[in-house]
């Protein structure tokens, strides 16, 4: 990478069960349209395998590979960090000239010990020999009929290839493509809910939509918090487990919430009591609580660098963004549940005001979508909230998982 601004994000790539399995690398650097080259930095590599590959998932820390994005030059000149092998997956972009010397540059990664995956396939008889080659085949699934999918997976079939469904947008989209033998998932579907017609909110929803209700009172005293948390025995300890844990390093032990509440302050207790509430009152992939939980911090951490006096609104509304997903719900009627400040809820819905602008902001970083962004978009800062808000994400799900 040149010494310019680095733009940098990750798209999850989930198995069957829809756990993720690895990170698709999105990154540019300044001037680039699509796709950042890399140089042979040990630097990159750490960025890469450290920030960006590492998660929390079901209470384990661990890393899980990355794909990265090779132009034709790199591929033919082989100039590629010296990467952990077991790390990486390799990916060939669809645009590249398959030539001889495109071939051998190929033949030679796989000889080094790299996985190669082909990305937006599309079949043609020149692309034999990277069949033989490749680990993985990625097909962009809304270019294409179901009729044409069916004929493009016979195509490939022979090859002994891994399929990957990429531009899932939606639950029923996955379900086919599950059927059609697609073993990983690349796509939106997750952010968006799962509507079943006629469908009502169940008990469990409602207790959890009246808690966040409670909680986003900016009138509530203290007192009034803790009373509102200790009807929940199991919030309260959790919440309990997560203040005295090794994230806060505190000189002594927190043994009450109204202890906790004047040690940490209101904006904190909210905020680890909804996100306690909202994990645990949900049964979809955890991916997408990681999700919302980076988007939320990495708000809140923006507006602390722009020096907003409300950084915690930015926060919700990064988190509250993306909960009509977590219940199954269309994100109008969640917004008429959960009464939230008309700020945020501006925010979400229309992208309005202060917070709407860095809400914004932040969707399109996370998803890759860099020319959406307004020409005065500071990227150092956005570059270096997200990753510190990759970090806080993972040391929070690790905390609440602790705390089970």
């Amino acid at each position: 990478m040149t010494d310019s601004q680095i733009l940098m994000a990750r798209q999850p790539i989930f198995d069957q069960q829809q756990r993720v399995v690895a990170y698709e690398l999105l990154y540019r650097t300044e001037g680039s349209e699509e796709h950042a080259v890399f140089r042979n930095s040990h630097a990159t590599s750490d960025i890469l395998l450290n920030a960006y590959t590492s998660i929390s998932d079901q209470g384990e820390v661990k890393r899980v590979p990355a794909f990265i994005n090779l132009t034709y030059d790199i591929v033919v000149g082989g100039n590629i960090p010296d990467l952990p092998k077991k790390q990486i997956v390799l990916e060939l972009l669809e645009d590249a000239t398959v030539d001889e010397a495109f071939i051998q540059g190929v033949r030679n990664l796989v000889n080094e010990g790299y996985r190669i995956a082909l990305d937006d396939f599309v079949y043609s008889p020149e692309f034999d020999p990277l069949l033989e080659m490749a680990h993985i085949v990625k097909i962009d699934v809304l270019e294409h009929s179901l009729d044409e999918l069916k004929k493009l997976i016979q195509i490939i079939k022979p090859f002994k290839v891994t399929l990957l469904a990429e531009k899932i947008e939606t639950h029923e989209k996955l379900e086919e493509c599950v059927q059609l033998g697609f073993k990983l998932f690349q796509g939106h579907f997750l952010s968006r809910p799962k509507v079943i017609k006629g469908r009502k909110i169940d008990a469990g929803q409602v207790t959890l939509l009246q808690l966040i209700q409670a909680l986003q009172n900016p009138n509530a005293k203290p007192e009034e918090l803790e009373d509102l948390i200790i009807r929940d025995p199991v919030l309260t300890y959790k919440l309990l487990r997560i203040v005295n844990s090794a994230a806060y390093s505190l000189v002594r032990k927190v043994e009450s919430i109204s202890e906790a509440v004047v040690l940490l302050g209101i904006p904190q207790i909210k905020k680890w009591a909804t996100l306690i509430a909202m994990s645990a009152n949900s049964n979809k992939p955890e991916e997408l609580s990681r999700t919302l939980l980076i988007r939320g911090r990495m708000a809140e951490q923006v507006a602390e660098h722009q020096k907003q006096s409300n950084a915690s609104s930015y926060f919700m509304a990064g988190m509250m963004s993306g909960l009509h997903a977590l219940l199954d719900l269309p994100q109008d009627q969640m917004l008429e549940e959960v009464p939230l400040g008309d700020d945020i809820k501006e925010a979400i819905r229309e992208g309005k005001g202060a917070i709407g602008q860095v809400l914004s902001n932040v969707i399109h970083y996370e998803a890759g979508d860099w020319d959406l962004l307004p020409m005065d978009f500071d990227g150092d800062i956005y570059e270096s909230s997200y990753r510190e808000a990759m970090d806080w994400a993972k040391e929070a799900m690790q905390s609440m998982a602790e705390s089970d």
